[in-house]
């Protein structure tokens, strides 16, 4: 199967009964938010969607990579567990030996196959150039407001292409896109992003930064967008590798960015450094809350160019499990044994499960040689790339199967016996992160649940797991708390808020990772042979903003169950928002009372 275009993408998805087509008029305002979201959570109908009566002249696909199925089909392989075999065969080039002439001659082979993986240019115009628009105008685009206390319309796929004026190395990354008006939008890179590493080279040298952005094309490129590649590795080199064929790329028409010539949608443009930085936001993120307005630059478009048969890519993200999940996985599935390879060699797999929302929680399992390994991994984990954004690392034993959450549960009871198998830290903490007393900036934890030799298994030394709801504005009482939780065995205790009690377990992990600082928010108590690790996973009142959790508003889910199955066609599934609508107690995206 060859996949080089969304459109031939949506045919595969067809020919499998993956793909949901709505005709009918759907409002890019809130509408296709809360029909996706209801898909995208749904057990039986997770499915693709391709709105085709946007209000404009381009079609909307989204929740194209919402499930393993269509993430592997996306990327052309049988399986995400594939990805991570193919991977680990191209690492052994490196790590075996050749032993005969034969083997030689086949390594040789492989290693001239690499060489096809090295993006090519082209001076012939693009598929994406095939037509350009007369009156620069983004706005003529589907563009998605997804949750009510947005700051306005965001692009939420945008591949954007940024050139080192030093090194002059390419780089394409995934930061959302506001649109402010017909030929401006914002460019929300974190500081630790590569894209804003560029924006200071040229603030430096007192030069316009040129950008360009792409959208759809093969969806491979919206992977690799995302992927956490080195710094100055072109991502296209991972996308030829994935396709073992090269990207070929086209210039744009009014800068000096080379682009796949066969995408959907260019965006061209400039920042301009020596501008102030705009208010942008707030956006309902993929933690689940909204990030909050801040100051980021803004993107000056100079043209828009698109192919003829152009489909406008989308997502939505929000509170799990949504379409970023999937995505993650892959990325999960192809850079562990490149973590085995060049970080860690003990690590035999490495999973971060979707309520972690990505960096809020790892679970890494180690073929353990000696004390203190866990911590060595965990540490040498924290150093590399945006693995340095996790929080909370968990390191079990390789005969654990870190993806099985009972086995993981069971093991954590069982082999948790003492305070010194838990290592605090702080160092950088994903911007999104709004627990933390400084933005960017908090504690960390790694917890040693690997069996020790000398401890030997017992029903009894398992530790109890306790659940205690107390109101936001109420101090822990806590005298009260040990009175309840002393017994003769140890203890973990989780405090959330009384709304909690009735969802999920995986909810309530969600709204727990996002809320604590561990070195704050984690307090342990020993006392004789027991001890008691007491986590506040509530909202928190510093001198930092708290934002909303994001749901959606009456009117919309109300708009969307009356046309729902005429839409989709499907039996009526009800809004997820309402299953967290009581966490929300105030109106806007950001909270009161902090």
């Amino acid at each position: 199967m060859s996949i080089y275009s969304l459109n031939k993408f949506i045919e595969e998805l067809i020919k499998s009964d993956d793909i949901i087509i709505i005709d009918e008029p759907v409002d890019y305002n809130l509408e296709i938010t809360e029909i996706v979201d209801r898909l995208s959570k749904s057990n039986n109908h997770n499915k693709a969607v391709l709105f085709k009566n946007t209000g404009t002249n381009f079609p909307l696909l989204i929740n194209a990579f919402g499930s393993d199925e269509r993430m592997a089909k996306a990327l052309q392989a049988n399986s995400l567990d594939s990805l991570k075999d193919k991977v680990s065969e191209i690492i052994s080039l490196y790590t075996n030996k050749p032993e005969n002439v034969r083997q030689k001659l086949g390594m040789l082979f492989d290693i001239a196959k690499i060489r096809k993986w090295i993006p090519r240019k082209t001076t012939r115009k693009g598929k994406c150039q095939e037509k350009v628009f007369e009156t620069v105008d983004i706005q003529l685009l589907p563009i998605l407001k997804c949750w009510p206390f947005d700051g306005g319309r965001f692009i939420t796929l945008p591949c954007v292409h940024t050139v080192s004026p030093d090194s002059g190395a390419l780089n394409i990354g995934m930061y959302r896109m506001q649109v402010f008006d017909n030929t401006t939008v914002g460019m929300h890179w974190h500081k630790h992003k590569t894209g804003a590493k560029h924006y200071s080279e040229y603030k430096k040298l007192g030069l316009k930064m040129p950008v360009s952005v792409t959208l759809g094309g093969d969806p491979v490129y919206t992977f690799v967008a995302t992927a956490p590649m080195p710094e100055n590795i072109n991502e296209y080199l991972l996308a030829g590798f994935l396709r073992n064929k090269p990207v070929k790329m086209v210039k744009c028409i009014t800068n000096d960015i080379w682009v796949p010539e066969d995408v959907d949608f260019v965006i061209e443009g400039y920042v301009d450094p020596s501008e102030d930085l705009v208010v942008e936001g707030p956006f309902g993120d993929h933690t689940g809350f909204y990030s909050l307005t801040d100051l980021y630059p803004k993107m000056h478009i100079t043209a828009i160019t698109h192919r003829k048969d152009a489909v406008y890519p989308a997502t939505v993200v929000g509170v799990p499990p949504m379409e970023d999940a999937y995505i993650a996985k892959a990325t999960e599935k192809i850079f562990t044994p490149m973590i085995k390879f060049a970080l860690a060699p003990e690590v035999v797999d490495l999973h971060m499960p979707i309520w972690g929302v990505a960096h809020n929680l790892a679970l890494v399992s180690i073929k353990k040689e000696y004390q203190g390994q866990a911590f060595k991994v965990a540490q040498t984990l924290w150093g590399a790339g945006q693995m340095m954004f996790n929080k909370t690392l968990l390191v079990f034993d390789d005969n654990v199967d870190i993806c099985n959450y009972s086995e993981v549960t069971e093991t954590i009871l069982k082999n948790l016996h003492s305070p010194s198998q838990i290592l605090f830290s702080q160092g950088p903490i994903d911007i999104l992160d709004h627990s933390t007393n400084v933005m960017g900036f908090g504690g960390k934890v790694c917890i040693d649940l690997t069996k020790e030799d000398s401890i030997q298994d017992r029903n009894d030394a398992r530790v109890e797991l306790l659940f205690h709801y107390i109101d936001s504005e109420k101090n822990i009482d806590r005298s009260q708390l040990d009175k309840e939780t002393s017994g003769n065995k140890s203890q973990i205790v989780v405090v959330l808020e009384p709304e909690l009690e009735s969802l999920s377990n995986g909810l309530k992990i969600w709204y727990l990772l996002n809320n604590i600082d561990p070195q704050r928010d984690i307090e342990i108590r020993a006392e004789n042979s027991n001890f008691s690790i007491i986590i506040d996973g509530r909202k928190k009142r510093h001198n930092r903003r708290w934002p909303n959790v994001v749901t959606m508003d009456k009117e919309t889910i109300s708009k969307v169950d009356k046309k729902w199955e005429q839409l989709t066609k499907l039996p009526f599934i009800e809004s997820p928002s309402l299953n967290v609508a009581k966490l929300v107690k105030t109106k806007g995206a950001e909270t009161n009372g902090h």
